[in-house]
């Protein structure tokens, strides 16, 4: 059973940085096709796609994130992180880790819903 765990979640002033990682279990595929993104969701909002990696090590960022954020996986230690500087006031939501069995999926649309695997979510508040 693939399970994702968040962590590192908090509460962070404007231009602040915070390192969100994501720790994952049985997430095995022989030839390591498999993909992991960061989303985010705030109340009354349609979750987005923050950042992904496929399994070649390609990103993609969101365009609101994209030289402020960035996503990385270490395979050794089973890990998931996403490395946020320059927090905005609307970075501000809880961040869900997704992962799936697939070689390449970039693409942050659709809410996810392509994604199998998912955490519980850490909450990131950026404040003034």
């Amino acid at each position: 059973q693939v399970r994702l765990v968040e962590s590192g979640g908090g509460s962070v002033e404007v231009g602040g940085s915070l390192r969100i990682s994501c720790e994952y279990s049985e997430l095995d595929d022989p030839y390591n096709n498999t993909c992991m993104a960061w989303f985010r969701q705030t109340p009354g909002k349609e979750r987005e796609g923050v950042a992904s990696i496929g399994s070649t090590g390609n990103r993609n960022y969101a365009d609101s994130v994209n030289g402020r954020f960035t996503i990385s996986r270490n395979y050794g230690e089973n890990s998931l992180s996403l490395q946020m500087n320059r927090l905005k006031a609307e970075d501000t939501g809880m961040y869900y880790c997704a992962a799936d069995y697939c070689s390449e999926r970039l693409w942050l649309g659709g809410g996810g819903e392509e994604y199998t695997y998912w955490g519980q979510g850490t909450q990131v508040t950026v404040s003034s």
